[in-house]
């Protein structure tokens, strides 16, 4: 068959906008360590109608010696994630609450090694990569590719969200992990991170590090990513097909953030106008908005799900998460398409956006380990 269900066993990406005011958004690119939802009020199917009660009150950020040349309303907030970020009028980003960054080395827990590499030091592009204990020198390991979540504004692969899931990842399903730090908006705006993705591809396949070439077998190749990362894997497979990509083998979609302009049956109208709001910023070249093809995979003229270029995929969903109806949808529109490959779905019962990483321990969590390691291994 070449839709499966792995198991059941559930993720929120993005925000809203407003003009000129501050939004204390619900809804918040992923739920982090340590990120408890604290005074943010999560859009639920029940009450889709939070997003549209953003705060009336206008205010300026604390002047700084950078702003107080601006112009004052330049220095508005107009968007805002209480808990992560601000977006200013001026295109200025605050970040906030950043997990910590933890260095490279050995992962005694694991007996992962890791370290970093700068792939390009013009843009500042590099990529962690991890390589679990080997069980004999020669060992040729699969490779996977990782894109980290973070609604495209936040987040590396160096950051502790990342660095404590990638480490058990990699020794679980014994891959040879590359996961990849590209740049951000609003600094870098789409499609700027879609740029240092695919080069990082094209890095891991080449097989240029010296890593990679003892230890990795690139006709294994594999990508994932989660939220924003997994939407980025998406795009990655479509230009793996049509520009003389490499051969993907599988590809791990955990709780992907696709939207639209127009909400599909049973997904909260607070979803889609969250998702388009938030592109806005992130890409703002974008044509038709949130039904730009990379954010919205099933828009009228988006390119044909039958050009993804891996063999096999792995959808995967949090029941609780805004985002659930429109990642069954992907699923379902991968598996009636004409696309050759298998492709299996997976949700967590009861679980929310990416819970998977603030809870690793939970037995949900630990249930899709299993699935991602099984599907690697090809069982």
């Amino acid at each position: 068959m070449k839709g499966a269900l792995c198991h059941k066993i559930a993720a929120i990406p993005c925000c809203g906008r407003t003009e000129r005011r501050i939004f204390s958004t619900p809804w918040i690119p992923a739920i982090w360590p340590g990120s408890v939802v604290n005074g943010i009020h999560l859009p639920s199917r029940k009450n889709p109608s939070l997003l549209s009660k953003p705060a009336t009150v206008c205010t300026k950020a604390t002047p700084t010696p950078s702003s107080m040349s601006m112009e004052p309303a330049a220095d508005e907030v107009v968007v805002e994630s209480p808990a992560h970020f601000r977006i200013y009028k001026s295109g200025r980003i605050e970040r906030l609450n950043r997990p910590p960054v933890l260095p490279a080395g050995l992962d005694e827990a694991t007996g992962v090694t890791s370290k970093d590499v700068v792939l390009d030091a013009g843009t500042g592009l590099s990529a962690r990569l991890y390589l679990p204990k080997l069980q004999e020198p020669s060992q040729k390991l699969p490779v996977l590719v990782y894109f980290h979540g973070g609604a495209f504004l936040l987040e590396s692969a160096d950051s502790a969200t990342y660095h404590t899931y990638v480490n058990p990842l990699a020794a679980a399903a014994g891959v040879l992990v590359v996961s990849v730090s590209y740049r951000l908006a609003p600094e870098h705006p789409l499609p700027a991170a879609y740029e240092d993705s695919w080069a990082a591809l094209q890095w891991a396949a080449s097989a240029e590090d010296e890593w990679i070439a003892e230890h990795g077998d690139v006709a294994r190749l594999f990508l994932a990513g989660d939220s924003a990362g997994a939407n980025i894997v998406h795009d990655m497979l479509l230009r793996a097909s049509g520009n003389g990509g490499p051969r993907i083998e599988g590809a791990i979609m955990l709780h992907p953030w696709f939207g639209g302009n127009t909400p599909l049956e049973g997904e909260p109208e607070a979803a889609s106008v969250a998702t388009a709001g938030l592109w806005t910023y992130a890409c703002p070249s974008a044509v038709g908005g949130a039904d730009d093809p990379r954010m919205n995979p099933l828009a009228p003229g988006a390119p044909p799900l039958e050009k993804l270029g891996c063999a096999r995929m792995l959808v995967c969903a949090g029941k609780k998460d805004t985002l659930y109806v429109r990642d069954r949808a992907y699923y379902e529109a991968v598996a009636a398409s004409a696309w050759p490959g298998n492709v299996a779905w997976l949700e967590s019962e009861g679980e929310e956006h990416v819970f998977f990483l603030p809870k690793p321990e939970c037995e949900n969590a630990k249930k899709l380990m299993d699935c991602v390691v099984a599907f690697i291994a090809g069982a």
